[in-house]
């Protein structure tokens, strides 16, 4: 029979009992109690030691001459105590930056993280989607609210502006609410700061897009030069890289820290993003961290907003509430971003059709034979 687990040590007795008797067969035990004999033969020299000879001896070595020296062991807890949300290879690319000459391995990172019960629970795996990246800074930037945490006070409404080919994180705001006049004025200093890009990314959702046709924010984008990009509906993949940052600033921050108000919520944001920017090895830029592929834009941000100038044989006409425009009897629908601005209105080839521009971007088309 096989050792059973609840009684263990009692089979283990009774063997060396039976095989101690004259003319035992240790063969024959041996199969009986379903061990082999050369463990029948450890039992029954083990019995000569008393009972507690039977019980099973620990595989650990005496020593552990290849375990981390405790100073190492002391670094490595000391920058996870810093960084509770990285892991192996993030903490041993740190060490290495902070001058440590041969920091462990990352399986040996992980292995003191055990020991100290430091390992965070695994993260719910990811779906792997095809992966695309501006091809230089300020080409492309993702922008977009986070989910709502819950503060003492009520909501914080994380806004959160990411430059796609560096990571860089140009913006992580505290807001009390997600109009678009905290947003632009947001935006105002990051454009102050690190200029203008070629294209903003975001969703489709408020204050952004919308079922109201041209959004107010997206007409000062257009007008200074940007040009702008929704991602699918339903489709979050698109700003991956924003929604993983999301990820980040909440294993890091939202999820670990007290945030008390507002005031705080945004100050340790800020205190975040300098860490995230500049200490924290990115996987995805192979462990270097986004500042050393971040450039500010050479567009800067214009004092004033640019002049809205059409062609001498544009027919101009000035969007009105509630975001109409009226040619040659007919209305068409535009926008509201667009009320009080002048748009024009160009022929195509085609008699009856014509197309609707706000600055350099085509907004709309009308067909005056398509009275619906």
């Amino acid at each position: 029979m096989p050792w059973q687990e609840t009684s263990v040590m009692v089979l283990r007795q009774e063997f060396v009992t039976l095989a101690q008797q004259e003319g035992a067969s240790m063969a024959e035990l041996c199969r009986r109690y379903g061990i082999s004999r050369k463990t029948g033969y450890k039992w029954l020299g083990r019995a000569r030691a008393g009972e507690r000879g039977l019980t099973d001896r620990s595989r650990r070595p005496h020593t552990t001459p290849r375990r981390t020296d405790p100073a190492t062991e002391a670094a490595v807890m000391r920058l996870r105590e810093t960084h509770p949300a990285w892991g192996g290879r993030k903490l041993q690319h740190a060490l290495a930056r902070e001058g440590m000459l041969q920091p462990p391995a990352p399986s040996t990172i992980t292995a003191i993280l055990r020991r100290h019960d430091r390992l965070a629970p695994p993260e719910r795996p990811v779906h792997a989607y095809q992966r695309f990246e501006a091809a230089a800074p300020n080409d492309l930037w993702q922008l977009d609210f986070m989910g709502q945490p819950d503060l003492p006070t009520g909501k914080v409404h994380p806004l959160t502006l990411l430059d796609d080919h560096s990571r860089f994180a140009l913006l992580v705001a505290a807001c009390a609410h997600q109009q678009a006049d905290v947003v632009r004025e947001l935006l105002t200093c990051a454009f102050r700061r690190y200029g203008l890009p070629r294209r903003i990314l975001t969703d489709n959702g408020p204050p952004w897009g919308g079922a109201g046709g041209m959004t107010a924010l997206e007409a000062w984008w257009l007008r200074l030069g940007i040009a702008v990009s929704h991602g699918r509906p339903h489709h979050p993949q698109t700003q991956g890289k924003l929604e993983r940052l999301h990820r980040t600033l909440w294993a890091e921050v939202v999820g670990i820290r007290d945030l008390p108000d507002l005031a705080t919520a945004h100050a340790r944001f800020e205190a975040w993003r300098t860490v995230y920017n500049g200490q924290r090895p990115h996987e995805a830029l192979d462990y270097a961290v986004p500042a050393s592929r971040y450039r500010t834009s050479p567009r800067p941000f214009p004092q004033a907003l640019p002049p809205i100038v059409y062609g001498p044989t544009d027919a101009v006409r000035q969007v009105y509430h509630p975001g109409r425009l009226s040619f040659r009897g007919q209305e068409v629908f535009i926008g509201h971003g667009l009320i009080g601005l002048p748009v024009a209105v160009r022929p195509t080839g085609e008699e009856t059709v014509f197309t609707v521009w706000y600055c350099q971007h085509q907004v709309a088309t009308i067909d005056l034979a398509d009275r619906s």
